[in-house]
């Protein structure tokens, strides 16, 4: 079927609900657009387990803060909707800020609790605006299930505490990290790197991948490996850490010992991009 394309809320939502009608499941593929293949990986499964896939391509104003990137933020809509289309989407919803939030909008959605650490601290107004715009994506589109990378861990961890608390019957499906060749995961703020930065954010991946080492080998010392992702990190001299830190993959609380399954996060400044990465610890 050829590929609709949509920028009214009532629309896409009318559209999903005559696929509901007709017995139809629908998946959700939230993104900020600029899509690569990381998006691609969650099309393609929403393809694979749904009879319809919407994607949404909305760089979302209010999850970004004060000197963040949101101007700058990089946009392709043409190549977005080209992607989608051979990934399997049948309907890109393609909204404005304006069609989004109503004027005088006052409503968000919040988190506590899993906000407090990561990403969190640094920007302490990211994750309301996620929260708020995922909650209104879910309302538009009445998927069954919606497709999250583990790359935002922290992000998966709180829409799914979101969907949980208010009863929303979806399903939340978390997809793996895709990889450069060389280890870098795939960010669409790659494209801000300069060659040298390129070659220096290998130290992300890098730096992860000793940790995992250490606890493969038998390390039981949470310190200890944090230390060595730290120190793998701080000798990369372009590199500057924001946060290195173990906590619960589902409550985003720091951990001392390894518990459950442990989620090992860094984000960190390569020149002015703040790139982000982890890995997730089963005991």
């Amino acid at each position: 079927m050829e590929l609709i394309v949509k920028s009214m809320p009532a629309e896409v939502q009318a559209q999903a609900l005559a696929w509901k009608r007709e017995g139809l499941t629908v998946g959700l593929v939230p993104t900020m657009g600029y899509l690569h293949e990381g998006h691609a990986s969650l099309i393609r499964r929403a393809a694979s387990e749904c009879d319809r896939v919407i994607v949404s391509v909305f760089v979302n104003p209010t999850q970004f803060g004060p000197n963040e990137d949101l101007e700058s933020y990089p946009r392709d809509l043409e190549h977005d909707l080209k992607l989608a289309r051979e990934c399997g989407a049948h309907l890109v919803f393609t909204p404005t800020p304006e069609t989004m939030y109503l004027p005088g909008a006052s409503t968000w959605v919040t988190v506590e609790g899993l906000t407090r650490e990561l990403c969190g601290k640094s920007r302490p107004i990211h994750f309301r605006g996620v929260a708020t715009v995922v909650c209104k994506l879910i309302n538009i589109a009445q998927p069954d299930r919606a497709y999250f990378g583990e790359k935002d861990a922290q992000q998966l961890a709180v829409i799914r505490r979101m969907t949980a608390d208010l009863n929303m019957p979806v399903q939340i499906v978390g997809c793996p990290i895709v990889r450069e060749a060389d280890g870098l995961a795939k960010s669409s703020r790659n494209t801000y790197l300069n060659e040298k930065e390129r070659q220096a954010a290998l130290v992300l991946s890098r730096s992860l991948e000793r940790g995992r080492e250490m606890l493969e080998k038998g390390e039981t010392d949470v310190q200890k490996v944090l230390d060595a992702i730290s120190g793998t990190i701080a000798a990369e001299p372009m590199a500057r850490i924001d946060y290195v830190q173990a906590v619960d993959a589902d409550s985003i609380e720091p951990v001392k010992t390894l518990a459950g399954t442990v989620l090992f996060a860094i984000a960190v400044y390569i020149g002015k991009t703040r790139l982000i990465d982890n890995f997730y610890w089963k005991v």
